[in-house]
C-alpha cells in the first residue's frame, strides 16, 4: 500500500510540471516492434515530429530510408525492409493529415 501511495504521489508531482501532459505525444513515432528502430535510425538527427507528419507511400518511404541512411542514419541493413514496413504502415497517404500540436504559450 505504501508503495502505491509513493507512485500515486509522483503521478501528482509530475503533473504538476509546466509541459507534462496526460495527453497522448501527437510528436511521438507509434509502438510497434520498430519504435526503438526508427528512434535510434531517425531521432538522432531530427525530431519524430518531421516523421510523423509525413504522408507517404511505400516507394517513396523506401526513397526517403534510403537517402537518411545515405546521409548518416544509423541503420542495420537487415533492419531496413521491416523500418520501411513501419513507416509506410503507420504514415501512408491516405491516413488523415497530420494536426501540430498547439502552443500552451500566450501571445502578448
Amino acid at each position: 500500500m505504501l508503495r502505491y501511495k509513493f507512485s500515486v504521489l509522483w503521478i501528482v508531482i509530475f503533473a504538476a510540471l509546466p509541459g507534462f501532459s496526460a495527453e497522448p505525444d501527437s510528436t511521438a513515432l507509434p509502438a510497434g516492434a520498430m519504435q526503438n528502430k526508427a528512434r535510434t535510425a531517425c531521432t538522432t538527427c531530427h525530431e519524430a515530429s518531421i516523421v510523423v507528419q509525413q504522408r507517404l507511400n511505400k516507394a517513396a518511404w523506401t526513397k526517403e530510408v534510403d537517402k537518411m541512411v545515405k546521409w548518416g542514419a544509423t541503420l542495420n541493413a537487415s533492419d531496413r525492409d521491416a523500418l520501411i514496413e513501419y513507416l509506410s504502415s503507420n504514415f501512408p497517404p491516405e491516413k488523415a493529415p497530420y494536426v501540430a500540436p498547439r502552443s500552451a504559450r500566450s501571445k502578448h
